[in-house]
């Protein structure tokens, strides 16, 4: 087999472990709906379910990526694989709140493990002026994985029931996982032009970049994956949607619009990248920037008013997908093979735990407080009809972080050549 054969099959299955990771974790957030109304759930602790994989994140990111960049990297992805699908197949069997939660902790370990190994193995396959596409092809397993966690698992469970769905979802992983291991393994650094010393995991902190580029992560993610939790309980409280309906319409504006935005984000950050080194980073933050009155507009849709709704969230989330194409290839720009694992580790670390994590908690805490306002208002006591106005509200804290995120990554853009020169000395 050819290297090209070699990459290209183990781009494949990077894809494929990717689109299985976000499908297994979008699953909660496409069957939200029935879930809380079977426990009669707040919005909080819908939200705190939607995050319950970013403690055991916490605890076990670093250490996986710092793995990463000294033990074989497709083992680590067959083992991590297998033990969130079998996690996502046990989740169906959860009688309560807390058994839901205990189950989906699990998933952490696919999140933990699966970028920080998937995209060290890129970084050593591909060469940088082809990194930012590989990377693109990579990360299509995100809005295809959620497109088809949406459309599946609705399906599923408005024919079987939600338990169904998350059985089945957890068995198309542990083909990946055997797929994984017959992936042939590069050198580290195998695709670089020069050969960079390595350095000790703490000269991450002292790259200006990086730091910027974890603040971005966590705003972006808290953006995400407040969509992501909230956005099928909104079209069925404010826009009136059956489950069905949420599942398809979410599959195709925050899905399946996912893709364009990475594959030609992709090809824009690395054409721009060969005439100036902050080009990648210049194209994320134009793309934020873009999402921003998109993303309101959708929002100021009035209720029921779907297609109107669905056009402009689509566009504002095809823009946001721009930034995996052009973020995730910086951070190898500016950091040398030997640490990309933790980086990525340290990075996705701040992007789950200071990101992920709040982003649903703090949206359903926020459509709580708008509930009980609109309610009191109105002088009820029953908070079920108001539900969809106080969460309509809430998800307004989407585009005001996004005009902050464009300004982070903006700063970065000024600080990466220096530390790309910098990297290719050799930390001199």
């Amino acid at each position: 087999m050819s290297d090209r054969s070699r990459a290209t099959y183990a781009l494949s299955v990077l894809f494929a472990i990717n689109a299985m990771n976000f499908f297994d974790r979008q699953i909660g957030g496409a069957l939200a709906e029935p879930i809380r109304k079977e426990w009669g759930l707040s919005d909080s602790a819908l939200g705190a379910l939607g995050t319950a994989f970013t403690l055991l994140y916490a605890f076990v990111g670093i250490p996986l990526g710092r793995l990463s960049d000294r033990i074989s990297r497709k083992k680590i992805l067959g083992i991590a694989v297998f033990a969130w699908s079998v996690l996502t197949s046990v989740s169906a069997t959860a009688r309560s709140y807390g058994q839901m939660f205990a189950s989906r902790l699990g998933v952490g370990v696919g999140e933990a493990a699966c970028a920080p190994a998937a995209t060290s193995l890129i970084g050593d396959l591909y060469p940088p002026a082809r990194r930012a596409r590989a990377m693109s092809v990579f990360m299509l397993g995100l809005p295809i994985g959620i497109a088809l966690s949406y459309l599946v698992s609705s399906f599923v469970a408005h024919t079987w029931g939600w338990r169904t769905a998350f059985f089945i979802a957890g068995i198309p992983g542990v083909l990946c996982a055997i797929a994984a291991l017959f992936i042939d393994e590069p050198p580290r650094g195998m695709s670089e032009p020069r050969t960079v010393a390595a350095r000790p995991w703490r000269t991450l902190l002292t790259i200006p970049t990086m730091w910027w580029l974890i603040l971005s992560g966590a705003l972006h993610n808290f953006n995400m994956y407040a969509l992501g939790s909230f956005l099928a309980p909104l079209l069925m409280r404010y826009h009136g949607a059956t489950l069905r309906e949420a599942g398809v319409i979410a599959t195709f504006s925050y899905g399946l619009a996912g893709i364009p935005g990475l594959l030609i984000g992709g090809a824009l950050a690395d054409r721009l990248s060969v005439r100036r080194k902050n080009g990648r980073l210049l194209v994320g933050a134009v793309s934020i920037l873009i999402s921003v009155p998109l993303l309101l507009v959708a929002l100021l849709t009035p209720a029921h008013h779907t297609s109107m709704f669905v056009i402009f969230a689509a566009g504002g989330a095809m823009a946001m997908y721009v930034y995996y194409s052009s973020v995730y290839a910086t951070l190898h720009d500016v950091v040398e093979p030997a640490l990309r694992g933790t980086a990525m580790a340290l990075y996705f670390f701040a992007m789950y735990v200071l990101g992920a994590s709040f982003g649903p908690l703090v949206t359903g805490m926020a459509s709580d407080v708008f509930t009980r306002k609109a309610a009191a208002a109105a002088g009820a006591s029953i908070l079920e009809p108001f539900r969809g106005q106080g969460l309509h509200s809430a998800m307004y804290l989407i585009p005001i972080l996004s005009t902050l995120l464009t300004l982070v990554l903006f700063a970065a853009s000024r600080t990466v050549a220096g530390d790309m020169e910098k990297r290719d000395r050799g930390g001199s």
